[in-house]
């Protein structure tokens, strides 16, 4: 692991020399990886999801590297990140990751190996290629890339208009193995992607799941196919999601309403540009009277406000994620005719609402998961451009990736919390610094945040 590193550092050119030299290192047997174990999936039985720690489930065990297959590559891992869905399988909720793994496992020999006693976690990496299987021909040794989530076998006809769609659709590192928080990676190559060259390695692996989510979400057709002046009340706009669906917003031409749940939240949604902010803990908003009990006026009040910010508009796009918590109010508020579009429910899967807002007011709700191979392409390619930027507030080593999932659990973080797997120290990577120079008070908004 110290030739590939001293290797990657030397930061050759591109080149058939480069290939070669990258071709040439040995692979190790094994590497270090962030991984739950499956003996311990019942250790949080009976707590409460809150209590639920993700440093005691979090290890960084060394595991055998992969035998790797057609069409995939092995990547070394140089910076990753911690998304919510590495919080669900480090608490084992809703189901312990190890039943997806068990079910993939099952469709072919090749995914027979990603059926283990342990599961290497994470869905974003940034690295460099160090091998690639057979049927490869885009991407060569050398190769420096991001990786965007979406695994598909697309052997199925219902996928090949939009992947998303495929039948065997799976998020790499969550409900596959040889995820990203690790010194090596197993990936699709049709999972890479060029590694924006202005970013370090930890900012260029903080976008990838989150903002490909964003993108197809709002901007795509297969999500609420976002306009001009469109007004788009985003829920945690200063979070890992919402912070790139608020630049997204105001990107294309859009109204941003950002939801925040302190002042220093609404500075930050600030400094990305937005004007109209609602701080729901400064303001009192509680949408539940108890735990089955929701409180229309509340609904109302908070419609109230909205329109108070916009000079009298109801939102034509709600951007929700929180679930349980939110949705009747986000139906609620939403125009005649707008859309809900919903990607995850961190505060609950099971929704309610009154459905008179909705079918009567002729209003729709979208589901959104990830995005398929183009709308992760055209998300990574703003990023490349300086056109969205990343929202990494803070880096810890890969030994600390517990500490990492839990601030995300526990909602302490601001936009994205970075891991260095290979890389030693923050700030490495970049290759262009007169695009970076142009953009980097942007890329540091969220530094220390």
């Amino acid at each position: 692991m110290k030739d590939i590193l001293t290797a990657i550092l030397a930061q050759h050119p591109p080149s058939d020399a480069r290939r070669a030299l990258f071709a040439g290192l040995p692979v190790p047997a094994s590497y270090r990886g962030v991984v739950v174990r499956h003996d311990e999936v019942g250790m949080f039985d009976g707590l409460p999801t809150r209590e639920k720690d993700p440093r005691r489930s979090l290890h960084v065990d060394e595991v055998p590297t992969p035998e790797l297959g057609p069409g995939e590559a092995l990547v070394a891992v140089m910076a990753s990140s911690v998304n919510y869905n590495t919080v669900w399988t480090s608490i084992f909720e809703p189901v312990p990751t190890f039943t997806f793994l068990s079910r993939y496992g099952r469709t072919s020999p090749l995914a027979a190996r990603h059926d283990q006693h342990y599961h290497v976690v994470g869905s974003d990496l940034a690295g460099v290629v160090l091998r690639t299987g057979p049927g490869v021909h885009v991407w060569s040794p050398g190769d420096e890339v991001v990786a965007h989530c979406l695994s598909v076998e697309l052997e199925r006809a219902e996928g090949h208009n939009d992947t998303m769609l495929d039948p065997e659709q799976r998020i790499w590192g969550f409900e596959t193995n040889f995820g990203g928080l690790a010194e090596l990676a197993l990936v699709k190559a049709n999972q890479l992607m060029p590694k924006p060259a202005h970013l370090s390695w930890e900012e260029a692996a903080a976008p990838g799941l989150v903002n490909s989510t964003a993108y197809r979400q709002l901007v795509s057709t297969n999500g609420a196919a976002m306009k001009q002046g469109d007004v788009v009340l985003v829920w945690g706009a200063s979070g890992g999601l919402g912070s790139y669906a608020t630049q997204l917003a105001l990107r294309g031409g859009a109204i941003p309403v950002c939801v925040v749940s302190s002042a220093r939240k609404a500075d930050v949604c600030r400094s990305l540009g937005a004007e109209l902010i609602i701080d729901r803990t400064a303001e009192d908003y509680r949408f539940w009277q108890d735990e089955r009990t929701q409180d229309p006026k509340e609904w109302q009040r908070f419609g109230r406000r909205i329109r108070e910010l916009t000079g009298g508009d109801d939102p034509d796009i709600v951007f929700e994620h929180p679930g349980r918590e939110t949705f009747g109010a986000s139906i609620y508020v939403a125009r005649r005719g707008g859309t809900i579009v919903t990607c995850a429910s961190t505060s609950g899967f099971q929704h309610e609402y009154d459905n008179r807002y909705l079918w009567m007011n002729l209003k729709r709700i979208v589901g959104s998961h990830f995005a398929n191979y183009r709308e992760a392409w055209e998300a990574n390619r703003l990023i490349a451009r300086g056109m969205i930027h990343p929202t990494l507030s803070r880096v810890y080593p890969l030994a600390e990736t517990g500490q990492a999932a839990f601030d995300v659990h526990r909602n302490t973080h601001q936009g994205k919390v970075g891991v260095l797997c290979l890389a030693p120290t923050e700030g490495l990577g970049i290759r262009d610094e007169e695009l970076r120079s142009r953009h980097l008070r942007a890329i540091n908004r969220f530094r220390g945040v």
